[in-house]
């Protein structure tokens, strides 16, 4: 039997109304891709002890989410990490002037990455586009900002040489084959057709991982 523990970390597209009370693994994931990949993979390896937690937090920017690594994160041990962070840096400054801008968003993310692999130098690390479609609650200016930090995290995950799940472009080509309004609710949160689709391309970059 192969135990492994499996965090998911991000903001609302990855907290999805997991519960903030339960600890126990596989349990209260959210409506989520989180939970999605989780019920596949326990589905298919019924014979390892695969233990899921999920901590995004709705609101979250790059800031805040390092302000909690630790308690949230490292003190978990995770073996597999995935990460989704980039909107809200996007959104709440367009909103309320409270954003990160994108360089400072760059250091944050590298600061957060180089304390998990000295803490944790064997854990595999799954790095998630943020992502938007133009409507909704998405505005102008927000296109051009959202690819720099596509761009920021691309450039990571081939730094540190992790997996990187292209979830912007997923997106964008499964929107040819159907309205974007059956993809994502308001530009920035995914349906439940959203997030299978982004639960399918996550499994499928981290294969190797299972």
């Amino acid at each position: 039997m192969s135990k492994k523990v499996i965090l998911f970390q991000g903001d609302s597209v990855t907290d999805c109304g997991r519960s903030r009370e339960e600890s126990n693994p596989n349990a209260h994931l959210g409506d989520g891709y989180p939970a999605l990949v989780a019920a596949r993979l326990l589905a298919d390896h019924p014979a390892d002890d695969y233990q899921f937690f999920n901590r995004g937090i709705s609101g979250n920017r790059i800031v805040d989410l390092y302000a909690r690594w630790k308690i949230d994160a490292l003190n978990l041990r995770p073996d597999v990490l995935s990460i989704l962070i980039g909107v809200n840096d996007t959104w709440h400054e367009f909103g309320w002037h409270n954003g990160v801008e994108v360089p400072r968003y760059r250091d944050f993310y590298r600061m957060l990455l180089d304390w998990t692999k000295r803490e944790l130098p064997q854990i595999r690390i799954v790095l998630c586009e943020p992502f938007i479609l133009p409507f909704g609650a998405v505005g102008p200016g927000w296109a051009e900002e959202m690819a720099a930090r596509s761009a920021v995290v691309r450039d990571l995950a081939d730094e540190y040489h992790l997996h990187f799940v292209p979830m912007q472009q997923i997106l964008i080509e499964a929107a040819k084959r159907a309205p974007q309004e059956k993809l994502l609710v308001d530009g920035v949160h995914p349906t439940l057709q959203g997030h299978q689709i982004l639960a399918d391309a996550w499994l499928r970059t981290t294969a190797d991982l299972f």
